[in-house]
């Protein structure tokens, strides 16, 4: 499969969401989407991204954002992660990794040596007509609002983006 880059038409696909309804890509033609595939729920760096994206949810949507996340966490997991963080977008169940090889964030990594497949964290930014317009792949968690706006701002002025700080384990 060749890899994604702007400019790219999205590959469409269909998965549930958090509350199992079916969720297809092509549905949202007419908007903008941030689709972000992120590890795993709960986790630290992905609760900073998801938080992030949260904190940051009105300017998204005042840009014409739709927000997406994606990861192989079950409907149940999602439910959770969005009570707990109070999330305001829609996390999609992709247990097979169809969606992630689709977007070739199914990869090899390693970690001290080991090599295993885990989920690239990566965000494609799409436009109204289903094309890839961005693609981030150096992500950072604790600023990632900033990250989909910025280029999307430019060059006119930028939205006020909150940065999220980290909390800290009690």
């Amino acid at each position: 499969m060749k890899e994604l880059k702007a400019g790219d038409k999205a590959p469409d696909f269909t998965a549930t969401d958090q509350d199992g309804k079916t969720v297809k890509l092509s549905s949202f033609r007419g908007q903008k989407v941030v689709l972000y595939f992120y590890p795993r729920d709960m986790t630290p760096g992905c609760t900073n991204e998801a938080c992030n994206l949260r904190d940051n949810y009105k300017a998204l949507t005042k840009a014409g954002y739709e927000v997406l996340g994606i990861s192989t966490d079950s409907e149940e997991s999602h439910q959770k992660f969005i009570a707990k963080e109070r999330l305001p977008f829609r996390l999609l169940s992709d247990p097979d990794k169809k969606v992630h090889n689709l977007y070739g964030t199914w990869v090899e990594k390693s970690l001290y040596g080991r090599k295993y497949m885990g989920t690239a964290r990566k965000t494609f930014v799409i436009d109204e007509k289903g094309v890839i317009e961005r693609i981030i792949d150096k992500v950072n968690t604790k600023d990632h609002a900033a990250q989909i706006l910025d280029a999307a701002a430019a060059p006119q002025k930028k939205p006020a983006v909150k940065k999220t700080v980290a909390r800290k384990k009690k």
